[in-house]
Parts: C-alpha cells; structure tokens; sequence
C-alpha cells in the first residue's frame, strides 16, 4: 500500500474506533473522515474548508461511466476480509466519484433448495454473516458499504454487526435486519447472489473475486491485491481526478 493509501486508511480506521479499539482519538469535529467534505458547515468544524474546496475544484465528467467493480466475497473468509478492508474500502474512500463497488456475499457457499437452506464454506457463522450482510447492502443503500467494513474489520463479524449498523446507518433499525435474516427476503437476497455468483464467466475458482466493469483477468486481479488504487485511476476513462494525479498531495497531509 502506498504512501496515500496508508494515509487513507489511517483516517478511515479511527471513525470506528469505538468499535474496534479504545486507543485511537474520535476526530475532534464529531465527523468520521467521508463526510467532511459533505457540506461547507461539516468541513469548516473540521478544520478542512481549503481541502474541500480544493478537492470539489475538479470533479469528473458526468458522462464518463465511472469503473464498476464487483467482489465476489465471503463473509469470514479471511483473504476477502483483508482484501475488502485494506485495499477496496480505502480506494472507494478516496476515488468514489470515479469507481462504484458492488458487493455480493456468497462465494463458495452452496445452496440446498429441497431444505430452503444454504451450506458455507466456514460454516453457519458465515452462511449468517452472509445473509446479514446482504439485508445490509439491501436495506442500507448508500451507507452499506461503511457497515460492512467496520464488521470486516473488526475482530468478531457477528458481533459487530449491530453497532456497525447503528454507527455508520442509524436510519436502518437492528430489528429490520434480523427479520430480513429470519424470514423470505433474506434468503431470496441469498439466492440472488448465488445466480450472480454462479453465472460468473469465467467461472470463479477462488475468493475474493473481483471484476472490473463486468470482466475477470488475472492480470488484473493481481494488480488489485497490490495497487487497486491505481488500477482504478488508470482504469477510468474520463480527465483523472486530482488525487489519481496527486496533485491533491497537500489535502493527504492535512488529513494525517
């Protein structure tokens, strides 16, 4: 991980810390580092009206298709957790105006229609995981994406899952989430991700498994688990946004 990446997850890493651990600072405006730029009160309490100002100076086209990337991931694997927490969520913090994540949690699980029922490759805990996560991404819109990186970040998934919800969604209730897991929904959002999953082509062979605007190469997966931030810059067709360029150096130190 490079220089601005390190920096970048340093940010991201202290919004949950009361989540994850008690020796990190809150950031002293009472905002978690992605809504600073949200509106011009936000950024003025924290301290980065300049940065802000300077990072909306230049947005991308609207016309250019930002690059898609999809992962296909397990919920208790222990590579897709990495993958997901060090390389796709710091990258979508910094470059989400050019890059849109999909996420779907199945991957090597199996599902067992005679018993309405799915096996998973770590066992319940993860068939569980799986599915909240998925009512997650269903029910959360576009805070989903923090809930779920601070359950894959921290040391218990599970556990997690009801105070990630309340810190980065508040809006979605705890109990919405356990019906969707009990009931009908849940297991048609399983089912959708299985008939995505399984109509990969290439066949996934592995996970994480992580498609750009729809395509699977080797080449390109190798270069997601090292430099996933400057795939995506150079992936993306329109003018580069200041921070693919670096021209946006100075806003990086300020927020370290």
């Amino acid at each position: 991980m490079n220089t601005r990446m390190l920096c970048a997850f340093h940010v991201i890493f202290l919004s949950v810390y009361e989540i994850q651990s008690k020796s990190h600072p809150k950031p002293s405006c009472g905002y978690p580092p992605s809504q600073w730029c949200r509106s011009l009160e936000i950024a003025i309490e924290c301290g980065v009206q300049k940065q802000c100002m300077e990072l909306n100076a230049t947005r991308p086209d609207p016309v250019v298709p930002p690059v898609e990337i999809s992962l296909y991931y397990e919920s208790l694997c222990p590579g897709c957790r990495a993958f997901l927490t060090e390389h796709l969520f710091p990258t979508w913090i910094l470059l989400k105006d050019i890059m849109n994540v999909n996420l779907v949690p199945f991957g090597n699980a199996k599902e067992i229609p005679e018993e309405n029922s799915f096996s998973c490759q770590h066992g319940e805990p993860e068939c569980y995981a799986n599915m909240v996560e998925a009512c997650v991404l269903y029910s959360a819109s576009h805070a989903a994406f923090p809930v779920i990186y601070c359950m894959e970040s921290s040391a218990d998934v599970l556990k997690s899952a009801k105070p990630c919800l309340q810190l980065y969604a508040p809006f979605v209730k705890w109990g919405s989430i356990e019906s969707c897991t009990r009931g009908e929904l849940g297991r048609s959002l399983m089912h959708q991700n299985g008939v995505k999953t399984q109509a990969l082509k290439p066949a996934h062979t592995h996970v994480p498994w992580i498609t750009f605007n729809g395509e699977y190469t080797s080449e390109w997966e190798d270069k997601a688990m090292s430099t996933l931030f400057n795939l995506v810059c150079s992936l993306y067709k329109g003018i580069k946004p200041p921070v693919c360029t670096g021209a946006l150096k100075k806003l990086d130190r300020s927020f370290c």
